[in-house]
């Protein structure tokens, strides 16, 4: 990669001087006491009472504007304040703005340069009370995801004086034709203007590659045509940028200079598939929502998104989604040099009136006048799921959207434009890309995700409107725009000052039981005896990050397998707050996987996929192999492959087109003996001309080949007891038996523990009507121990479906204890691929805290270890025995799942004690 190696910085003398106002400023929030605050930066940042405050605040401080500025314009500039803003020197007003993410700026008037001056500016953040803010209430303007992590109100991006001439260069917008090398440059004056206007394009070694000059007559516009003979393409890998540099002259003189970045690329979407500089492009793509760690909105310096951007590009990613928010500028300028592309959506509202709808549209033209000379940027999304618009329901919003999406693109045509990028149960109307958002948790809704990838491969009607009014044209580029895990970040990475973020306290009024609250995270830890589950809470940590990874790995090869998905964007470039998905934490420390996510997130990808991945000890398996190819075409190759490091075969693998799918022979592989209890990695690397260009890994448990089983077992049900009969157990009648085995209990099971009976409930899809492990009422007249309320075994069994345990966005981290007869067990304690056969669709609660050290010998927790439960567990009854499970252990035909039939035996093993 090659990074735009020149700098450009704003001009500070000369025909313009500027003077930062950046510093401390006065400030009060109306009904608060006064204080200073550091600008930029959200009040909510620096004044901790303030941390949810919503209302009118003043800023102030004193300027003085220097002598030598004193027979020339001079404005204030705002960066970014939100919501509105109105600006006064000396109690003089100067102007009003309305609008939370975009620049604008005032004239100081001349009679008043002499003097001392005091500015003021008075803030205003609405809440939602209409009442109270009744020209623009919080869900009637663009504030994005404001709503989730809370509001920020307050000067955000930075503040300066700046004199000029009155007729000065007010804006740039800049055509540059890749095929042709011509440029067009139209520049807007602020004022009517005499004189010559000269253009000069610099390349990126400060080269003059191209100029003009023309005479300008009382004009306040002016437009001139370039062309570079040999023109350098803005690309990922060679970020070329030139410079078109504006002056104003009038009698030899230089009044007003003004510069602007921009580069030569294209970006088209046809025939299904993306063309960048008309090359074949394979998205790689993660949402980043642009928040930081100490200022929230505001980052802190230009090197912290420069080392963003460099871990970006490490991860393999070829693009940031940009989420519902308008970045600082610097951010576009970073991604620029680096040669990351951009993908940048309109801050949704809440509401949608005629005048939140304006307030969109007014939104993205600032957007486009104030960033449309970036290369990086290259599509827009006008709606993010639906978000502050009803189209389900209302046609005349599907009318405004379809409006909306032309509107833009007679705007901006060099770009591409997302109507809605959507969701269930939302759509597209008219769009460029035809992207869609799903999340599942791997490996319990494994087989889920390849489905839905597969049915959306085909190009489903359930991505359109199926109201009539949608305008599908059939061929565009399919994304998977949101997907993604948690891996949960370490809390001591995350502390300032030796104390947690503010934001640990955040999060418990979502919809998550609780699971998106950070704060105790290490305290229930150990009050769950996860310490004995874990080694230590950071390897705990570790394990959940390397989780991610391997379900992140999963969902991206499923994609990558369908020729017709021609991107993705992972949810998310870095946690934010509570949220804790990110390939990095919101610091932005890398996950435990840094270093190798790119084999999975590259252009060639290897796809090697198992019918299941456990085997048996001395068993042969097959694994079958594709090869994704990204924006290049493939040459012919060699893939290569090893077993723990051992070289074990080689195959011919035929050139390629880009952006296709190509399979590969099967292979058979042989597991030996002593393979036995161990999680073995087959490696493959694909190699061009003997330069790698690919490598992946499969990792597959191999378990122990099982001896006959030496208990006897007794199950009245036909199914269960052919089953048992089939792994080999001695079936004999009930008192005989060392176990009895059920799908759910009786009275009479009861009382049979009570003197001394062993039992296993396989508790994974019977039938419990009474929301426990029971299939009739209980004899309330028998004593029920100290779960009040709770039928003997004191088990509650609840479907994972429609809970929080289910994991289709806050992450389960399921986990079998490997101690005892689990040890077992090869990998773990979190579960992985090789348990996708038996994945419970059921949870057991009814569990203490202290239960979890000796009567939970598997279970799940949500998020930031909340909602722990079980799905194995024990419980005594009398002198009896209870081992209860929501594995779904007969699935398939006996023995044919070794996970399936192991933990059988673990489970048999347990309840006999």
């Amino acid at each position: 990669m090659t990074i735009a190696s020149r700098r450009f910085t704003d001009t500070q003398s000369g025909p313009r001087s500027r003077l930062s106002l950046d510093g401390i400023w006065d400030f009060q929030l109306e009904g608060r006491e006064r204080a200073t605050i550091p600008v930029p930066g959200p009040w909510q940042v620096h004044l901790t009472d303030l941390r949810a405050a919503a209302g009118v605040a003043t800023y102030s401080r004193p300027v003085t504007v220097p002598r030598d500025w004193l027979d020339r314009q001079v404005i204030v500039h705002f960066g970014a304040v939100n919501y509105f803003a109105e600006v006064s020197v000396n109690g003089r007003p100067l102007g009003s703005h309305e609008g939370g993410y975009l620049p604008f700026e005032f004239v100081i008037p001349a009679d008043m340069h002499g003097q001392e001056l005091h500015l003021d500016v008075r803030v205003t953040l609405p809440s939602a009370d209409a009442q109270a803010f009744p020209d623009f209430p919080f869900d009637e303007i663009p504030h994005g995801k404001q709503s989730w992590y809370g509001m920020l109100g307050g000067i955000w991006q930075s503040v300066w004086l700046e004199c000029r001439c009155e007729a000065h260069i007010a804006h740039q917008s800049i055509r540059a034709d890749l095929v042709t090398g011509d440029v067009t440059v139209d520049v807007e004056l602020a004022a009517a203007f005499t004189g010559t206007m000269h253009v000069t394009l610099f390349d990126r070694n400060g080269t003059i590659a191209a100029s003009a000059e023309l005479a300008v007559d009382a004009e306040t516009h002016a437009s001139a045509e370039l062309n570079i003979a040999e023109v350098e393409a803005w690309s990922l890998d060679d970020p070329a940028l030139y410079r078109a540099v504006v002056e104003l002259h009038q009698r030899e003189i230089v009044i007003d200079v003004a510069a602007e970045n921009f580069g030569f690329r294209t970006f088209e979407a046809r025939d299904g598939r993306f063309f960048l500089n008309g090359q074949p492009f394979y998205m790689r793509g993660a949402l980043d929502q642009d928040y930081y760690p100490e200022d929230i909105y505001t980052p802190p310096s230009l090197e912290f998104l420069e080392d963003q951007a460099r871990k970006s590009k490490e991860l393999g990613l070829n693009l940031l989604r940009c989420h519902i928010k308008v970045p600082d500028p610097r951010y576009y300028d970073v991604a620029d040099r680096f040669g990351l592309l951009v993908w940048t959506e309109i801050p949704n509202i809440q509401t949608f009136t005629e005048k939140s709808a304006q307030r969109l549209l007014d939104t993205m033209e600032g957007i486009l006048r104030r960033d449309g000379n970036h290369p990086s940027i290259v599509i827009w999304t006008i709606i993010n799921e639906d978000w502050g618009t009803r189209l389900v329901e209302s046609t005349e919003q599907r009318l405004w959207l379809h409006n909306a999406y032309h509107w833009l693109k007679r705007k901006d045509p060099t770009r591409l434009v997302v109507d809605n990028s959507a969701c269930v149960p939302n759509f597209h109307v008219v769009s460029d890309i035809d992207d869609y958002h799903y999340y599942a948790s791997v490996p319990e809704m494994a087989r889920e995700w390849a489905d839905w990838v597969s049915a959306f491969a085909k190009r489903p009607d359930w991505s359109y409107s199926p109201n009539g009014d949608a305008t599908r044209r059939g061929s565009e580029p399919l994304v998977v725009s949101e997907f993604g895990v948690w891996g949960l970040p370490h809390p001591e990475k995350l502390k300032q000052n030796g104390e947690e973020p503010f934001w640990f306290i955040n999060g418990l009024e979502w919809d998550s039981e609780g699971a998106t609250y950070p704060h105790g995270v290490e305290q229930r830890f150990r009050t769950y005896q996860f310490d004995k589950v874990f080694p230590s809470f950071g390897s705990f940590i570790e394990d959940t990050q390397w989780h991610q990874f391997n379900a992140l790995k999963f969902e991206i090869e499923e994609m990558r397998r369908h020729a017709s998905i021609q991107g993705y964007v992972i949810t998310e470039l870095t946690d934010l707050h509570w949220e804790a998905n990110g390939l990095m934490d919101m610091e932005r420390n890398p996950r435990a996987y840094h270093n190798r996510f790119h084999e999975i997130n590259g252009d060639v990808v290897i796809v090697p996929r198992m019918q299941r991945y456990a085997v048996w000890a001395g068993s042969i398996a097959s694994v079958e192999l594709e090869i994704s190819s990204g924006g290049k075409v493939l040459p012919a190759a060699q893939l290569t492959w090893s077993i723990d490091g051992a070289a074990a075969g080689k195959i011919a693998v035929p050139a390629q087109d880009a952006t296709t799918v190509h399979r590969l022979p099967a292979l058979a592989l042989s597991f030996a003996a002593d393979m036995t209890g161990k999680r073995t990695s087959v490696q493959f690397s694909l190699a061009v001309a003997g330069k790698e260009i690919a490598r992946n890994s499969v990792d597959i448990s191999v378990y122990s080949a099982r001896a006959k089983p030496t208990l006897s077992v007794f199950s009245a049900e036909p199914e269960i007891e052919r089953y048992l009969a089939g792994l080999g157990y001695q079936l004999v009648n009930a008192n005989k038996a060392d176990v009895r085995v059920v799908t759910a209990l009786s009275q009479a099971d009861i009382d049979a523990m009570e003197h001394g009976a062993r039992y296993v409930t396989l508790a994974d899809a019977a039938p419990l009507p009474f929301g426990n492990l029971r299939n009739d009422q209980p004899n309330w007249n028998y004593p029920t121990g100290g779960d009040r309320g709770q039928a003997m075994p004191q088990m509650r069994v609840t479907e994972r479906n429609g809970t929080i345990w289910k994991g289709n966005w806050v992450t389960g981290f399921s986990w079998v204890k490997r101690t005892g007869v689990f040890d077992r067990l090869p990998g773990g304690p979190l579960n992985d691929l090789s348990f996708v056969g038996v994945n419970p669709n059921r949870v057991i609660t009814g569990f203490r805290p202290i239960h979890f050290d000796g009567l939970v010998h598997a279970g799940t927790m949500a998020g930031w270890i909340h909602k722990p439960c079980a799905t194995i567990a024990e419980r005594r009854v009398g002198a009896g025995r209870i081992v209860a499970t929501t594995f779904g252990l007969m699935r398939e035909a006996p023995g044919t799942d070794p996970v399936a039939a192991t933990l059988l035996d673990c489970v048999i093993e347990t309840a006999v004690g």
